[in-house]
């Protein structure tokens, strides 16, 4: 299975999840593909914030959703769209 990094951003973000401030949000668009068939995937890591320092990688606040899966391939208007 081919696994393609479509985007990946980073923004400020405000939340507070499992007890923990979250001061930043890494979003994400991933396409995997494999015989024909076609999966996109986003999503969403929330980043705490202890110091200005803080900004450690979140295990415990991170969301993911497919967006499509079907027959098909990855191309310029299909991640465009997403």
């Amino acid at each position: 299975m081919k696994v393609i990094d479509v985007y990946e951003g980073y923004f400020a973000a405000n939340g507070r999840f499992n007890g923990v401030e979250r001061r930043g949000a890494k979003t994400a668009l991933t396409a995997e593909s494999d015989c024909g068939q076609i999966k996109y995937t986003a999503g969403v890591t929330f980043f705490p914030h202890r110091d200005e320092t803080d900004f450690a990688v979140s295990y415990d606040a991170c969301f993911e959703k497919v967006l499509f899966a079907g027959a098909g391939r990855r191309s310029k208007k299909r991640d465009s769209e997403f």
